[in-house]
């Protein structure tokens, strides 16, 4: 583990964890053969010591990347309030969290309708009366990826309390 420079920042893996789940998305970073990663967003759900997310099964360079190198690097940014601070200080007081892991295509039938289901209480509480007949019209064509998590470490820099 890289030591973290602002230590007094420094949130432990609970933190991030909890993190994770409150956020609608992260960015996910994928090695490529290029001089620069290949970065995206996409929604993640968390299941113990695994996220998983979703994308087309038809593939692309996501995919083609993954199958390449599956060590990703995924970004969760939350409460995040710039502010200026008179007379001469502008901040941002944040949250943040950064997982590191290998991403790995789920094949098993269960695990993919239980991420998926997962992923919509997170993301649509409200609408899961539909969630049964969604997956029977688009399992079919829907890809699955779990990242177990090898590593994940939060960043927080709090707002002061007015005494």
């Amino acid at each position: 583990m890289y030591p973290m420079r602002r230590s007094d920042r420094e949130q432990g893996e609970e933190f991030a964890l909890s993190l994770i789940d409150h956020c609608s998305h992260g960015v996910m970073s994928i090695h490529t053969s290029e001089a620069f990663p290949y970065c995206l967003p996409l929604s993640f759900v968390r299941n113990g010591n695994c996220l998983y997310f979703h994308c087309a099964k038809a593939g692309g360079r996501k995919l083609d990347l993954l199958h390449a190198n599956p060590n990703v690097c995924i970004t969760f940014v939350g409460g995040d309030e710039p502010e200026f601070v008179a007379p001469n200080t502008y901040t941002t007081y944040f949250q943040s969290a950064i997982v590191t892991g290998t991403a790995v295509e789920v094949t098993d039938q269960e695990e993919m309708i239980e991420a998926l289901r997962l992923l919509c209480e997170k993301l649509m509480p409200e609408h899961m009366s539909g969630f049964s007949h969604a997956i029977q019209s688009t399992l079919v064509a829907t890809s699955v990826w779990r990242v177990d998590i090898a590593e994940a470490r939060g960043k927080q820099k709090k707002r002061p309390v007015n005494c």
